[in-house]
């Protein structure tokens, strides 16, 4: 037995694995933990079952109830299975199941159908690696009722994740994904998990459903004459040991991109991701490789994707001719801007528009969007709820364009999730389209500063890991709660969005007005002169993220860098303020 060195209720879980029917090699793990006394880890294993959260399960691969494993993995699918088949009584239940290339991915997403198969329900498995968009482009494609991509999108390689999806093609949301955990929370011995598969019920599908797919996607292009004139546009692209190598290269060429350079070090599908630290495409070391080679070739455009090709990062040259990584809320704000504005130049603009963004992605979106007379709708962080919405519109009104500042961004209908392939394939086009005006990508965006005004945003994430770092992160917020900052910067808070409680409040008069959006643990600060600043607890990683924004008129390009220092010192006043 073990000592009561630990928690009682822990040593209750990590006898249950011990005694239970588990795996010889899972029991012993646990056992040599135990004999070195590595009881930190073995808590932060055991002190919880892993949840959804707004990316599905994620975790550290490895032995507990907090881990991604074989067993945590198979309860989930059971559970999700007896879900569906609670949901859909009278129906023959069909779903798709992907991978990345994250080590045991592919041994995840083979447990994940046999588990599905051994409950009767027909399984599309794709044969090989692919990009968590083309998933949630598949289960409408083929009429499915739900999906899994086996992923941990950009977290590091001891990571691994489930993502799960619904029948419209996005990630589970509420009440689904709480009535799914409900289901695997009944789900009280492994036994009860159906390990053993049916070979007849799993079929594989691959290049036919990528072709499908690629089409659907060229049928998005808004300047096919523009490519034409621009087509030797010169690109690097890196799929960061991942996905995006399967389908970024051929999307492009099928848009008409014929000088593309691809970074070879990291084509090579490895889940160990050797040429980087962190596979995210945020991280300027990341793209490293990419950004050397696109100096040697003098190129225009340097894209890069993350593992399961939801997401993109992009460099261009800035106006000291020198490459500069673009964050998330400027990629985004130039996509949406070339999208609307090519949907006017084609006369296709009718007011029955729309696009969409979350809540700490810049607002500069939601200027440009009213100047289009195009509804913009704001959502929580997490690209599901933003598949929601459309779901919710389909039919009623037209998507055009959408993201978040975390680098995932979605252009037309085909998906309900983030998309990385069209994502580069739109970048890329819209390169080739200011390129064909005399003008860089950089030089766009300050055009387009001067036009609706400077947003510069910042984000500062603080890592608190364990259990530990979860009280640490909750305490917070609480005081946050509790003791609200009054001013910001030197300017004067003038409403608090508490996303939890659901309540706008204007600290100055007392007057509070309900937010008509699901509870989520995030509070808003907005000032008098137009700051805001977001505390959000993040989904995904055992960190908590402070987003800030900071906006003022920019009056010229000769200007943009004055203008850039003093934005730059109110963010850092505004985050002194906070944090």
């Amino acid at each position: 037995m073990i000592t009561d060195t630990l928690d009682p209720q822990l040593l209750n879980k990590i006898n249950a694995w011990l005694e239970g029917p588990y795996d010889s090699k899972t029991k012993q793990t646990i056992q040599d933990q135990l004999d070195s006394k590595a009881y930190v880890e073995l808590t932060d294993a055991f002190y919880k079952d892993l949840e959804f959260g707004t990316g599905g399960l994620r975790g550290i691969m490895g032995v507990g109830s907090n881990r991604i494993n074989k067993y945590t993995l198979g309860m989930a699918t059971q559970g999700l299975s007896n879900y569906l088949i609670k949901r859909y009584p009278d129906q023959q239940i069909k779903v798709v199941v992907a991978h990345d290339s994250r080590n045991n991915s592919d041994l995840f997403a083979r447990l994940v159908a046999e588990v599905f198969s051994a409950n009767g329900i027909i399984v599309y498995y794709f044969e090989g690696l692919r990009p968590t968009p083309e998933l949630s482009f598949a289960i409408r494609e083929l009429d499915c009722q739900s999906g899994v991509m086996l992923t941990a999108s950009h977290n590091p390689k001891e990571y691994n994740g489930y993502k799960a999806y619904g029948e419209d093609g996005g990630q589970l949301v509420s009440p689904a994904d709480t009535d799914v955990i409900a289901e695997v929370r009944k789900i009280e011995n492994i036994n009860d998990i159906r390990f053993e598969g049916n070979a007849e019920n799993i079929q594989t599908i691959g290049d036919e459903m990528d072709q499908i797919y690629l089409d659907r996607l060229v049928s998005l292009s808004l300047a096919p004459e523009v490519i034409n004139r621009q087509k030797d546009l010169k690109i690097v692209f890196s799929p960061i040991h991942g996905a995006g190598a399967v389908l970024v290269p051929p999307v492009l060429e099928k848009f008409g991109f014929n000088n593309v350079t691809l970074v070879e070090e990291q084509m090579i599908l490895d889940g160990n991701f050797p040429t980087v630290i962190y596979p995210n495409p945020e991280e300027k070391e990341a793209l490293a490789l990419a950004l050397k080679k696109a100096e040697e070739i003098d190129a225009d455009l340097v894209m890069a994707t993350d593992p399961d090709a939801d997401r993109v990062g992009i460099a261009v040259k800035n106006v000291e001719g020198t490459f500069e990584i673009l964050n998330g809320n400027q990629a985004a704000t130039l996509l949406v801007y070339y999208v609307l504005s090519s949907w006017e130049r084609l006369e296709k603009l009718t007011g029955d528009q729309y696009v969409i963004k979350t809540i700490v992605t810049s607002y500069m979106i939601d200027k440009i969007a009213a100047s289009k007379n195009v509804t913009c709708y704001n959502t929580l962080t997490g690209f599901k709820y933003i598949g929601q919405i459309m779901t919710e519109l389909a039919g009623k009104k037209t998507f055009l364009a959408g993201g978040e500042e975390s680098y995932g961004y979605l252009v037309g209908e085909h998906a309900r999730d983030k998309d990385a392939i069209i994502s580069c394939a739109m970048i890329a086009e819209m390169a080739a389209y200011y390129k064909d005006q005399g003008i860089s990508l950089y030089e766009a965006l300050i055009d387009l500063y001067i036009e609706y005004g400077f947003y510069k945003e910042k984000l500062i994430a603080l890592t608190k890991k364990g259990k530990s770092g979860a009280e640490e992160i909750q305490a917070l917020m609480r005081n946050l709660r509790k003791d609200p900052p009054t001013s910001l910067g030197g300017s004067q808070v003038s409403c608090i969005k508490d996303y939890q409680n659901s309540v706008s409040t204007n600290p100055i008069t007392g007057e509070t007005t309900n937010i008509d959006m699901p509870s989520s643990n995030v509070l808003q600060f907005f000032t008098e002169d137009g700051s805001i600043i977001s505390a959000r607890p993040s989904g995904t990683e055992p960190k908590i993220k402070f987003y800030c924004s900071v906006n003022t008129p920019l009056t010229a390009r000769e200007r943009f860098k004055e203008t850039e220092s003093i934005l730059e010192n109110k963010l850092e006043s505004l985050l002194k303020d906070l944090i």
